[in-house]
């Protein structure tokens, strides 16, 4: 696009906490998007690998990891202006809920893209796995809600995914409606997007990704590479896997695990959610195992679509990850687990320019309804992420822009309180980001769990209904 529009203004300071391949992402879009004088902006990371990309867009660079202790004394005088600042929160091993609590005391809005905890949570052995889960997270982050009420904005977990996959269902749910000949006014409430979900007679969701991103050297041994951050994808993939459990599903996985406080929406497995393989799909590709990988999204989409409270549910869709990271990702988890989980030594996020090429997939699968299954969401090439916006990779662009998107809602709604990605505008958000989606559009298809399978060694076992999540899973 030759003239990018100006989505909105903002005169306090601004911080970004954390500079990885998120964050450095992240702020060219603030610049070209946000109109802003980058002297306010200061960015917080204890690495100084990519300072060089803050000076050379003139931000204030501070070297320093925030730290349970510290963080207060950190960040209160960044945020101190007779302008409302703002924190933009792009970080590992920073709690979000101590980011969200200064950023109330400071009068700042506030947006993330993951419940973060402080280091240490998730390879806690002396914890129970459901202390560990993203489940016991967002428990923590809903009584925080209650607690603040409505004040400054906090957006939670507003990335790719959590974030825009939450819009993308609301989009897909419409599409289906109108497809289906189904009327109804478009809903305005939580409970009204549960119902019409639950007309629509959708069993469930995959947040259905496949990263065809290659590399145009080999990875080393012993090296964890990725297009996006090898510690976040190191932290979640240990983690117990978990899954929002629909009321259609007969029973539980062998390892299943129910929880014992809060909504009950989700569940967890006894087993880290990247050695958990599942059967799902995606365009071009077609079918595919992916990780189920722990995400913030698979609880709050199937919380957000429930209907009725308590022992009374009568309607919740099941919802779970299903990811298919690059090729070398997937050999890192190998060399990973092969090691007994120990962490690696080594670690590389690809920069867009060490890409060759390849596309990344990411979508939402709603399935069980009388079309089978509907794919939603965006497939944008490297090629397409370099000539949008600087430092970008395709995994990297769905998700800065996503931030973006969230960071103009909040300014246009700085008095929501906390936020989770269900509750937004969806139809706003996603007219933000979608310049940066590349080719988004949905895709119906055939297949289920069941198709093709050839049954030599057992695995999928109830025929009656292929979208039991004893199908998808792979046993």
């Amino acid at each position: 696009m030759a003239d990018w529009p100006i989505h909105a203004s903002w005169k306090g300071p601004i911080v970004i906490i954390g500079f990885g391949s998120i964050g450095h992402g992240t702020l060219p879009l603030i610049l070209r998007h946000i109109v802003c004088d980058p002297s306010q902006i200061t960015v917080v990371d204890p690495s100084t690998e990519w300072k060089h990309l803050a000076d050379k867009q003139n931000v204030n660079f501070l070297q320093i990891a925030l730290t349970g202790e510290n963080y207060r004394s950190v960040l209160q005088p960044l945020l101190q202006s007779s302008e409302q600042p703002m924190i933009v929160n792009l970080s590992v091993d920073v709690d979000s809920l101590d980011m969200m609590r200064i950023a109330r005391t400071t009068n700042a809005l506030y947006i993330d893209t993951v419940i973060e905890p402080w280091p240490g949570y998730y390879f806690n052995a002396k914890v129970s796995n459901a202390e560990r889960t993203n489940y016991a997270l967002r428990e923590r982050l809903l009584a925080l809600k209650t607690k603040l009420g409505k004040g400054p904005t906090a957006v939670s977990c507003c990335g790719a995914n959590p974030g825009m996959v939450s819009w993308f269902v609301k989009r897909a749910l419409l599409i289906l409606a109108a497809d289906l000949e189904i009327e109804a006014p478009q809903p305005t409430s939580r409970i009204e997007w549960a119902k019409l979900m639950k007309r629509l007679g959708v069993k469930g969701i995959h947040i259905a990704e496949r990263d065809t991103q290659r590399a145009k050297n080999p990875k080393p041994v012993g090296t964890f590479v990725n297009t996006w951050s090898v510690e976040g994808f190191i932290s979640e993939g240990k983690q117990p896997a978990e899954l929002g459990w629909g009321t259609h599903e007969k029973k539980l996985p062998p390892d299943g695990r129910r929880f014992k406080t809060g909504s009950k929406a989700a569940i967890y497995m006894e087993r880290a959610g990247a050695e958990t393989k599942v059967r799902t799909w995606v365009p071009d590709v077609g079918p595919q195992f992916g990780f189920l990988v722990t995400h913030n999204e698979a609880i709050s989409i199937s919380d957000y679509y429930t209907v009725g409270f308590g022992k009374d549910v009568s309607y919740r869709p099941t919802c779970h990850y299903a990811y298919h990271p690059c090729n070398d990702a997937v050999l890192s988890l190998h060399e990973m687990f092969g090691n007994g989980g120990q962490h690696p030594k080594h670690q590389h996020i690809l920069t867009p320019d060490e890409i060759l090429s390849g596309q990344d997939r990411l979508g939402v699968l709603l399935y069980g309804h009388k079309k089978n299954a509907y794919w939603y969401g965006s497939q944008l090439s490297i090629e397409e992420a370099r000539s949008l916006a600087p430092y970008q990779s395709a995994t990297g662009l769905q998700v800065t822009s996503a931030v973006l998107a969230g960071l103009v809602w909040a300014i246009e709604n700085p008095n929501q309180g906390v936020v989770e990605t269900d509750e937004m505008d969806f139809e706003r958000c996603l007219e933000i980001q979608q310049p940066y989606l590349g080719n988004v559009g949905g895709v119906y298809t055939d297949w289920n769990p069941l198709k093709g399978y050839d049954g030599l060694f057992g695995g999928p076992a109830d025929k009656r209904d292929p979208w039991q999540f004893s199908n998808i899973l792979v046993r």
